[in-house]
């Protein structure tokens, strides 16, 4: 077998670089493809700028875009100043609202405890009233006992009374007593 000629990664690096720039493809009035390429770009922009006024175009549309972007902006600037205003009211008269709340609570504690205390008031001159009516009935009772009892007793009495006149005085004694008493008169 024969022998094959040692090459170096230099020398193939070097080899394969020289062929390369010798091979530009094919080439139309001195230019290449690639060179072609960047001929008609330039053409193209050139064209665009002074002839389409491109530029003026695309700033114009990039100034509307700006302008638009900017009256949002403004709109957005608004709508939260707006908000922010908004939120402070209803914090202001969430704050109110608590304050208010707050009264009405100290109030209606005020107003139960007057209650409670009126109540207390009611309940004690209705016990006193009680009590005396109370009492009177029973003074009026017992006066009506009493006044039984001495019905009663007197009744009694004047039965024993009559019961001792009739046993110890006779018609005799009548007569006499009757006869003392219209001289006395």
């Amino acid at each position: 077998m024969a022998a094959l000629p040692s090459i170096t990664p230099e020398e193939l690096h070097t080899e394969a670089h020289t062929e390369a720039a010798d091979d530009h493809g094919p080439e139309l009035l001195g230019l290449t493809a690639e060179g072609w390429v960047y001929a008609a770009i330039s053409i193209f922009f050139v064209i665009a700028i002074f002839v389409f006024k491109a530029h003026r175009k695309v700033t114009e549309a990039l100034d509307e875009r700006i302008a638009k972007t900017r009256k949002s902006l403004d709109e957005a600037e608004a709508i939260r100043a707006e908000a922010e205003a908004l939120l402070a009211g209803a914090k202001k008269q969430q704050q109110a609202s608590a304050r208010d709340a707050e009264q009405m609570i100290a109030h209606a504690k005020a107003e139960a405890d007057q209650i409670v205390e009126n109540a207390k008031a009611a309940t004690t001159a209705l016990i006193e009233r009680r009590k005396k009516m109370a009492e009177q009935k029973i003074a009026s009772a017992e006066r009506a006992a009493l006044d039984e009892l001495r019905s009663t007793a007197a009744s009694a009495a004047a039965i024993a009374a009559r019961k001792l006149i009739v046993q110890q005085h006779g018609e005799a004694a009548d007569s006499k007593l009757v006869d003392e008493t219209i001289s006395a008169i």
